[in-house]
């Protein structure tokens, strides 16, 4: 039986039309000619994607020609979204980091090419020559080898410092060979930002605030949610999770704050994007980057997979995406975390610049980024939203069939092998830490690194000695755990499956083709 999305079956989004038609915020400027019938575009595509939130600019030759939100921070609330809201932006941050790198390479105190080793003596990988070898250009074009630790969008590590990340991954393998491709990685970044603090004496925070938020006058701008007060024009994360969009908790996740922690709006965006246009490195009259360092982050560093004679050219520069949009260069960046998503385009021969943010996981700024950019290059336009909805519904249709799958999968009638009481006790794995799995009532749960209220599954018998797990965070949705025993019966050793990229987050966690499995040792006696 075919299966319908949820959000095409429910009539939620009629609620949801009704917000966007609140009062809008003022724009910063009247809507251009060639930005026409925009907002109904917009507002159609939020009510059928079920986004709560979404705001939108738009530079063009130096101008901010479009600054506008629409919708509201919070689903149930009334509050408008406006250019000034604050989204948090994930991985764009990324091109903060390397561009906090550019400023100390042009005031010769650091160079691209230097080794990390030099700068972090303590800093190891899993293997000596790499250690010696990476470079901080390795780092920040995703060269390394090493990926995710738990995944993004899903999982962080917030109980933990950033110098004790730094010291653990050392035990995280590679998932290519060095400089053999590309293997993106949030952590490398984490590591990006502690060469920061080495090399200026600053925190990574306060350097970007210091050296880049205040000279652009992105004053509302910070790198951690902890920064955002309460009650302040800030966007509420919302995710879909079984079929409805719904709000979730704001995380931490300041230790790998170099790779995506970010928060600001896209008003304050347009001085970024104009940094990187027209005259490379100066906006407003105001030196941030020499042109030699903002053109080696927009330049190609790591090759990206393509289709071969058939397909485009695309790479990974440093911060950046670098590929074509009907033959104009083309930087780019997305951002997805914790329900926010964000995609920020330049294309740097029409010295445009684009940045959509959005407080829930969704395609439609694609759609909504290429019908602009349509616009600019005097294209018709062309029925982006309806292909990029259909590519999702098919996507969701698939994924949620691997899903049932997995479900089908699974052996009615089993029990554990034996008395809950034998999965209890701590265990360990060098490189997430320890974990600890109690019993209260007839309920195991499993607290993980060092029990960080956020990080605790609730197991659920799944069948045999495996458990689907369930974080008490509704937006860290769920994970397979099982249990061993050794040669002489007693269980020692607990494994699990992280999701390190689902097949679609709509869906959930699994199914997934990205994965890492984990086993921790007992280090208690039974």
């Amino acid at each position: 039986m075919k299966r319908t999305h949820p959000q095409t079956r429910r009539g939620w989004g009629v609620a949801l039309l009704a917000a966007l038609l609140l009062p809008a915020a003022p724009q910063l400027h009247a809507q251009a000619a060639p930005l026409q019938g925009l907002d109904d575009f917009i507002e159609a595509g939020m009510a059928e994607w079920g986004i709560p939130g979404m705001a939108v600019a738009v530079v063009h030759r130096d101008r901010v020609i479009h600054s506008q939100g629409y919708g509201v921070l919070r689903l149930g609330e009334d509050r408008a979204v406006d250019q000034h809201t604050l989204f948090g932006i994930a991985s764009v941050s990324k091109a903060f980091t390397a561009a906090a790198l550019g400023i100390l390479v042009d005031e010769g105190r650091l160079d691209w090419d230097d080794p990390v080793t030099r700068h972090l003596p303590d800093f190891r990988l899993y293997d000596p020559y790499v250690t010696e070898t990476v470079t901080v250009r390795d780092l920040l074009a995703h060269r390394v080898g090493v990926g995710r630790m738990t995944g993004n969008r899903i999982q962080w590590l917030p109980a933990r410092e950033r110098t004790e990340l730094m010291e653990r991954i050392r035990h995280l393998g590679p998932e290519q060979t060095f400089r053999n491709g590309y293997v993106y990685s949030n952590v490398m970044y984490m590591v990006a930002g502690e060469v920061v603090r080495a090399v200026s004496g600053q925190s990574w925070d306060d350097f970007v605030e210091e050296r880049i938020f205040r000279p652009l006058g992105m004053d509302r701008s910070n790198t951690s949610v902890t920064r955002i007060a309460q009650g302040e024009n800030a966007a509420w994360p919302h995710q879909e999770i079984r079929g409805e969009v719904v709000p979730i908790p704001r995380r931490n996740f300041d230790n790998v704050g170099a790779s995506a922690s970010i928060n600001t709006s896209v008003d304050q965006l347009t001085t970024w994007m104009r940094l990187h246009l027209g005259e490379p490195g100066e906006v407003d009259g105001i030196r941030l980057l020499s042109p030699g360092s903002v053109r080696e982050m927009h330049r190609a560093q790591n090759a990206l997979g393509d289709a071969g004679l058939s397909g485009g050219l695309a790479s990974y520069g440093l911060g950046w995406r670098i590929s074509s949009y009907e033959g104009r260069r083309m930087s780019q960046h997305g951002g997805a975390t914790d329900g926010m998503n964000t995609t920020l385009v330049l294309l740097p021969e029409e010295e445009l610049g684009i940045v959509i943010t959005t407080n829930t996981f969704n395609s439609f700024m694609n759609a909504v980024a290429n019908r602009i950019m349509d616009r600019f290059l005097e294209i018709d336009d062309r029925p982006w939203d309806r292909n990029i909805r259909a590519s999702y519904l098919a996507s969701y249709q698939r994924a949620m069939a691997a899903r049932d799958s997995v479900d089908a999968a699974r052996e009615e009638g089993t029990d554990p092998s034996g008395p809950l009481t034998d999965f209890t006790g701590t265990f360990y794995d060098p490189l997430y830490a320890d974990v600890e799995v109690t019993l209260e009532g007839d309920e195991l749960s499993i607290a993980f690194w060092g029990g960080d209220n956020d990080q605790v599954l609730t197991l659920e018998h799944w069948h045999h000695d495996t458990f689907r797990g369930h974080w008490r965070n509704p937006a860290q949705r769920e994970e397979f755990v099982w249990f061993t025993r050794d040669d002489s019966g007693e269980v020692n050793q607990l494994h699990i499956r992280w999701t390190l990229r689902p097949l679609l987050l709509q869906a959930g966690t699994y199914p997934a083709n990205y994965t890492r499995t984990v086993t921790f040792q007992r280090t208690d006696a039974p």
